[in-house]
């Protein structure tokens, strides 16, 4: 015997014995067992390549979107609201209105907080001021509030010419504030009568806000 037999057989005998029609079973299987092998190698080649490819023809699909013009992006002329300074103002007054009077109440958060008392734009020529009585949102700083009275229709008077003017201060802790306009000299003239309103340190072409305007109707009774 040799030395590179097992089972007492040479090499040469265990190769005729695998390929003997008798051990034919066993040497088919060892042949369909790789044709499964391949076959499974096959398939998981084709599904990684169709894989591949998906986010190809998946951008393929995509539409093509053409740059927006720049315009698009910034106001258009027709969403923009202009600001009518000739209107009562906004922005920093959350309400204002012209009173026959005013009362000091304590707010929620313990501030003096002025209320309007008989809101109205009608007063009689008896009426001994006129008050504007306004709100502010929050602010961060201490500033002014000015009243300019003018006689807008008013027989008798210069239009522009101003008969009248109030002021107070705002703290950085007052979220409400009045102004007293009182008569002229002679008394209210019946007519309409228009207040600017002015917001900062002093008054110029950059300080108005809006315009308040008030009725003296002289046909009122008492």
């Amino acid at each position: 015997m040799t030395g590179n037999s097992r089972n007492g057989l040479p090499s040469s005998c265990r190769l005729f014995l695998l390929l003997d029609s008798s051990h034919r079973p066993v040497y088919q299987e060892d042949m369909a067992r790789g044709a499964r092998r391949t076959g499974r190698g096959a398939i998981a080649a084709v599904m990684v390549i169709a894989l591949s490819a998906l986010p190809v023809l998946q951008a393929t699909e995509l539409p093509i979107t053409k740059n927006p013009p720049i315009p698009d992006f910034q106001n258009r002329p027709q969403d923009v609201i202009p600001y009518d300074f000739d209107a009562p103002p906004q922005g920093m007054f959350t309400s204002i209105t012209t009173a026959e009077g005013f009362e000091e109440e304590l707010g929620f958060r313990r501030t003096h907080e002025i209320v309007p008392v008989k809101p109205t734009d009608r007063f009689r020529p008896d009426t001994p001021a006129v008050f504007i009585v306004f709100h502010l949102h929050q602010h961060y700083q201490g500033f002014k509030v000015f009243g300019q009275l003018f006689p807008e229709a008013v027989a008798s008077l210069d239009p522009t010419l101003m008969i009248g003017q109030d002021a107070m201060h705002i703290a950085l802790e007052d979220e409400s504030g009045y102004l007293t306009l009182s008569p002229p000299q002679g008394g209210w003239k019946p007519g309409r009568y228009k207040v600017e309103i002015h917001v900062g340190e002093q008054v110029n072409e950059m300080s108005l806000m809006g315009t308040m305007r008030f009725t003296i109707a002289a046909d009122m009774k008492k």
